[in-house]
């Protein structure tokens, strides 16, 4: 049995609980809101407090960096992750395995839903050029990608979805006011569950900064994906499930 191992956070010296905190008060820059800033970072735990940097963010913000020690430890071992239960494979080995499994193309259907216009997350999954040096979905010779891009509305996703015969729908959320992400990943998933039968549900993923993956059965999705994610992790998800499927 391995000994229990409580970590502190690590700054100049091991163990001595310095972090490093940065945030927005909506105050004009001066000493009262530099004041504030430590008064807030005070109430948080940090011990002593200092403000490392402050910036005017136009007339009526500031930003803060403060830098300060605080008490807390972590157990590891409480700690909640989504472990990897697929191998990663080359593309080679997932154009192989679709090839061998489905006899035909692994449709995939991504794009943005909602308002949300930034698509650097969905583009770095499906297209060619890829991400951390990996290529994209589009890459791979058996997999058709159908990239709608930006602010897709959930019934035109799931009509573009029924019309290519979606093995698996991609969407990325990078805009998160008000927990917009999760809202939108929740009507998603309600609207693809009236409109397919349970078996002919394509995989439903959702990835993004500010996404926990631990919440895929919460938001009624098969996968959560955070930041970081790479092509070839999504690739060979895919492949896992979607021939796990057709061989059941």
């Amino acid at each position: 049995m391995s000994e229990q191992r409580l970590v502190r956070p690590y700054g100049d010296t091991t163990g001595d609980g310095m972090v490093q905190l940065s945030f927005t008060l909506p105050l004009p820059h001066d000493k009262v809101a530099e004041g504030a800033a430590a008064q807030l970072a005070a109430k948080m735990g940090m011990d002593p407090a200092l403000v490392v940097h402050a910036k005017p963010m136009g007339p009526d913000f500031t930003f803060f960096v403060v830098y300060g020690r605080v008490h807390h430890l972590v157990d590891p071992s409480l700690v909640e992750v989504v472990e990897r239960d697929y191998p990663l494979l080359t593309p080679k080995e997932v154009n192989a395995a679709v090839k061998r499994s489905l006899r035909r193309r692994l449709v995939v259907v991504g794009g943005c839903i909602g308002t949300d216009a930034h698509t650097v997350g969905i583009d770095a999954i499906l297209n060619i050029k890829g991400f951390a040096g990996e290529k994209g979905l589009e890459y791979y010779r058996e997999l058709k990608v159908v990239n709608l891009g930006a602010q897709v509305a959930v019934p035109e996703l799931v009509e573009r979805a029924v019309a290519e015969r979606a093995d698996a729908v991609l969407v990325s959320q990078v805009v998160t006011q008000r927990d917009a992400h999760l809202l939108n990943t929740r009507e998603m998933s309600a609207a693809f569950r009236e409109a397919f039968a349970a078996e002919r549900r394509p995989l439903l993923v959702v990835g993004g900064p500010r996404f926990d993956e631990t919440m895929a059965g919460d938001l009624g999705v098969d996968r959560v994906f955070g930041r970081g994610t790479t092509p070839g992790e999504v690739a060979s998800f895919l492949v896992h499930r979607v021939t796990t499927r057709s061989a059941a």
